[in-house]
């Protein structure tokens, strides 16, 4: 400040300051662009219950269609072509299909880029499609308009609040939901899987492997195929749910509940168990599986990891994405956590150790040791 001279005020920043500069221009397109994203998941909704991807691929060929040369293998007794391609083209956008634009005419075709390939239902019926139509079932949908009631009382998750019930609760009532659960899980398990047993090789020396929350068993199936040397293999998950469970040689389908005691083993997977729990939740499971454990054991999940420090990845926003889903659908307290956080639980429940394992961009393999 000079002394004897009157200053000039500082001229307050308004949200509105420089409204036509480029940073400002860019902003008003971005918020436009967040404002309309529920174009995306309901578009890829779209080409999921017409069965595009298939159409497209028809068994590997991938031959760039038009609009209305897809609409006729997928609706045979016809439909909007022109409103098609609107959501074909939004979704080219977004990597899930290529545009190839013929330079002497306004015509457009589309084939499936890798994104757009994890659609297509392979040899076992299996693809992503069912986990994008899981997630946008009416009853999930109620839920999202109240997502901001989770920042205001924690106690309910918005599924909770929307349809009365919580969500596994609500979907045992519903065989149609519990299958496509069933469908969604498998889908997205395999691949994954696939990925653990290639680029990670703790199961050698397990004799006895417990799986907890393992559903039907399928992960089970193709650990002991991988690794016949495991003599014994056990899927733990609610009496219900494995009441349903298939035979599988070297399985034994048990009953029980993973709050009060887990069965014993030389290792334990689990595979997207940790998350959808609170930490208190997570301590409990934690514990009861290092008690089933031997000295020297080890507990091997399958967990979504977030980073220490927010960016503009894919994996970050993919990551987080999933951990507000969680929020709003599973438990307003249950989330995603990081590779210390998850260190920390196991700690303090006996674990010695962790060690990680990237394996998936999505998925860490986190070896918890007795």
């Amino acid at each position: 400040m000079v002394v004897g001279k009157e200053n000039p005020p500082m001229e307050k920043e308004s949200a509105n300051t420089v409204a036509g500069s480029e940073s400002h221009k860019r902003a008003r397109l971005a918020i436009l662009e967040l404002a309309n994203m529920i174009s995306v998941p309901m578009s890829l909704n779209a080409v999921v219950r017409l069965n595009i991807a298939d159409a497209i691929w028809q068994g590997g060929s991938n031959f760039p269609l038009s609009a209305s040369e897809i609409l006729a293998r997928v609706v045979p007794s016809g439909g909007d072509a022109d409103n098609l391609e609107r959501i074909l083209r939004m979704l080219t956008s977004y990597g899930v299909f290529e545009e190839h634009l013929n330079p002497n005419s306004s015509d457009r075709r589309y084939s499936l880029t890798d994104v757009g390939k994890t659609l297509v239902t392979d040899s076992d019926g299996l693809s992503y499609a069912s986990y994008v139509l899981q997630h946008h079932q009416d009853a999930l949908m109620r839920a999202w308009p109240r997502v901001h009631e989770a920042a205001i009382d924690a106690s309910t998750e918005p599924f909770v609040r929307a349809n009365g019930e919580a969500a596994y609760s609500y979907y045992g009532k519903n065989e149609e939901m519990n299958l496509l659960m069933q469908r969604a899980m498998a889908g997205v398990s395999v691949p994954f899987m696939k990925a653990v047993l290639d680029g990670y090789d703790g199961f050698g020396g397990v004799e006895k492997l417990v799986d907890v929350g393992g559903s039907a068993g399928d992960c089970l199936r193709m650990i002991l195929q991988k690794y016949p040397h495991i003599k014994e293999g056990i899927n733990f998950d609610l009496p219900e749910v494995v009441a349903r469970a298939p035979s599988i040689p070297g399985v034994t389908h048990v009953g029980g509940d993973m709050f009060k005691s887990v069965p014993t083993g030389d290792a334990i997977f689990m595979k997207w168990v940790l998350s959808t729990w609170t930490d208190d939740e997570c301590k409990m499971i934690l514990e009861n599986c290092c008690k089933s454990l031997p000295a020297g054991g080890k507990l091997i999940a399958c967990e979504p990891t977030v980073p220490e420090k927010t960016d503009d990845s894919h994996r970050t926003r993919a990551l987080l994405a999933n951990d507000v889903f969680i929020m709003t659908i599973y438990s307003a307290k249950s989330k995603q956590r990081t590779e210390d956080q998850f260190r920390q639980l196991g700690l303090s429940v006996g674990f010695s150790a962790l060690r990680s394992f990237h394996v998936d961009y999505f998925y860490c393999v986190l070896e918890f040791e007795k």
